[in-house]
């Protein structure tokens, strides 16, 4: 598929920090997810790693990074952060905090640093695919490029 690739901020900082990536283009449907990019890109989905943004009581924001085929338990993740609940972020502040669209948010290049949250078993796989800023645009990169870049608190919170 050749389309006009967006320079978007996580390509920015995916090249700032020398992070060797391949871009890969899909057809986006509206609420498709990960399902969807793995279909288009014929891979499977649990090396697709979504991006959500959540946030608990007091409206404190966080990204979550989740395998695409599992779920988070936000009972385990509040319980991990010491909080009453974690809910997901409405799509217009989660786009505040971020500077991304709904389905094409990405964990790298936020408006706003946010804390990340990892699923511990993200780290195990070689290479993962994660969005890259924009709607149908992914990059593939190794899990170890993503932790040193991002930082991330590694929990275990997935559920199927």
């Amino acid at each position: 598929m050749k389309k006009n690739v967006p320079v978007t901020a996580t390509l920015r900082v995916l090249k700032y920090w020398n992070v060797d990536f391949s871009l890969k283009l899909y057809k986006y449907e509206g609420k498709g997810g990960t399902r969807v990019s793995a279909r288009e890109l014929h891979v499977e989905e649990h090396r697709v790693i979504k991006t959500l943004v959540t946030e608990d009581e007091r409206k404190q924001p966080l990204i979550v990074l989740m395998h695409g085929d599992r779920q988070v338990s936000t009972k385990s993740l509040a319980r991990v952060l010491g909080v009453k609940h974690i809910t997901p972020c409405d799509p217009k502040i989660a786009e505040k905090h971020t500077g991304y669209k709904v389905g094409g948010t990405s964990p790298f290049g936020t408006k706003k640093p946010l804390p990340v949250y990892m699923e511990g078993s993200i780290a195990d796989m070689q290479k993962i695919l994660i969005n890259a800023g924009s709607q149908g645009m992914l990059v593939e990169i190794e899990s170890s490029d993503l932790i040193r870049v991002l930082n991330p608190i590694l929990v275990n919170i997935a559920r199927e």
